[in-house]
């Protein structure tokens, strides 16, 4: 089956900020570069990271998230990520075995590197920030190696290496546990990759930029790391051997016959999505158009629009001097045509975002601002709308530093329950449907609602363009 035998290795690390991203891109990169067909792979909801492996192997990045998905959708995804190529590298999430917290003191995170690892059956290589190791470090690899039978550790890449001496102390450590070194990089302030309060800047606002800086990434790395090594530990992963996942498959079910043109925002502004999304789109039936907000009109026909997540606040003075898209998007939901937006699109949508004119789809002001806004919500449709039915419930996941003020009632898209200083869940609300539109924060893997794609085609085609 498609995937079953493809090479496979999780990179991951103890805790965030050790040099994941970093290490592997240039290992994506490098492979790529020996003429290697490279399927890359990102754990958790994170829309940043793949970005910066599709530009190392040339190929989309796609997320593996049990949490929103469910585990049962991991494998066939990735069975579908791994179509035509020749080995698979899979960046974990925050530490090796940070999750979802659950209520049970006994469970390890949900979602986490490990889980997926353990999923894939594939061998897990260490990436250490070693600024603050010694011979300690030992100890700390003695407890990822022994913590979760199911996962297994077959080295370590040593990050941020600060001299011959620190090398030699860091080798004899890893010897100690019995532990291979892949790898060696030294403490270089050029491999950092720029970024802002949500993370690295994305790849497609660098275009230029993060081209050549996954080249500088991928040179150093490359020079740095025993990549025969990796590859060799790739090949020992036990591989799945489900059917892979397949958008044709998923929509069967949904699939119009009159090709409604789905307007998707792309470019600076608007750079998160997952690869699956304007896949089943197209499965569904709809003709994928993209559009830059920047800089372009809605494309001709379009019946229907898609806008994701990114950073409107970035570019808020440029998304509002853009007043003929502004203008089209306005008459667009005043005919009540579908549209569905997520986090930056809802505030893409609202009447000002930081005192620039947006949209003006509804009343409503968004503003950034310093708290961050971080985690996974189990929602329920509270409203009807062209793409859930109220009732329906789905796991998402809210990723902003931004807030909206509605300035008048409204038709909120989601409910749930959020802690509050007691313990207990506090009721919150999400987001508007109002007509045709269907905007909040919450972001949701296609994947997982595929009964919601068909119904957003399906009210593009009865709206027509």
């Amino acid at each position: 089956m498609v995937g079953a035998r493809t090479p496979t290795v999780v990179i991951a690390a103890p805790a965030s900020g050790s040099g994941k991203t970093t290490v592997t891109t240039g290992l994506i990169g490098a492979l790529a570069g020996s003429g290697q067909v490279v399927a890359p792979f990102k754990v958790g909801p994170d829309y940043i990271d793949p970005g910066y492996h599709a530009v190392a192997a040339s190929r989309p990045g796609r997320n593996l998230d049990p949490n929103l998905v469910g585990e049962h959708r991991v494998r066939p995804l990735f069975a579908a990520g791994c179509a035509d190529a020749d080995i698979a590298v899979v960046e974990g999430v925050m530490g090796l075995f940070d999750g979802r917290i659950t209520d049970d003191p006994g469970t390890l995170g949900v979602g986490s590197t490990a889980q997926v690892a353990a999923l894939l059956g594939a061998p897990v290589v260490l990436v250490v920030d070693a600024a603050g190791h010694s011979q300690s470090l030992a100890a700390v690899l003695h407890g990822f190696v022994s913590y979760d039978p199911a996962v297994r550790v077959a080295g370590v890449v040593l990050n941020r290496v600060g001299s011959d001496r620190h090398e030699q102390v860091l080798r004899q450590a890893c010897e100690r546990v019995g532990l291979p070194v892949f790898g060696v990089v030294r403490r270089d302030a050029a491999l950092a990759v720029p970024s802002r309060h949500l993370g690295l800047v994305p790849a497609a606002e660098r275009s230029a930029d993060a081209i050549a800086a996954v080249g500088a990434i991928t040179d150093r790395v490359r020079a740095g790391l025993d990549v025969p090594a990796i590859v060799a530990a790739a090949r020992t992963a036990a591989g799945v051997t489900c059917p892979p996942w397949s958008p044709d498959d998923e929509m069967a079910d949904h699939r119009v016959l009159g090709r409604p043109v789905i307007a998707v925002a792309q470019g600076a502004a608007f750079t998160f999505g997952y690869a699956e999304h304007p896949e089943m789109l197209t499965a569904a039936g709809a003709r994928v158009e993209g559009f830059d907000p920047l800089h372009d009109r809605l494309p001709a026909g379009t019946a229907a629009v898609v806008i994701g997540g990114g950073f409107p606040e970035e570019h808020a003075a440029d998304l509002a001097a853009n007043d003929p898209l502004r203008r089209d998007l306005a008459a667009h939901v005043a005919a009540g045509r579908p549209v569905h937006a997520e986090c930056a699109g809802l505030l893409y949508l609202a009447s000002v975002l930081d005192g620039h004119q947006m949209v003006g789809a509804f009343d409503a002001t968004g503003a950034f601002g310093p708290r961050l806004t971080l985690g996974y919500r189990d929602a329920v449709a509270v409203t009807d709308s062209v793409l859930y039915r109220e009732g329906d419930r789905i796991t998402g996941h809210e990723f902003h530093r931004s807030t909206v003020d509605f300035t008048s009632d409204r038709d909120p898209a989601w409910g749930w329950r959020g802690p509050d200083s007691s313990g207990a869940g506090a009721p919150v609300t999400d987001g508007i449907v109002s007509g045709g539109v269907h905007a909040s924060y919450l972001h949701v893997h296609p994947a997982a609602v595929p009964h919601a794609i068909g119904r957003f085609v399906r009210a593009a085609e009865q709206a027509g363009g």
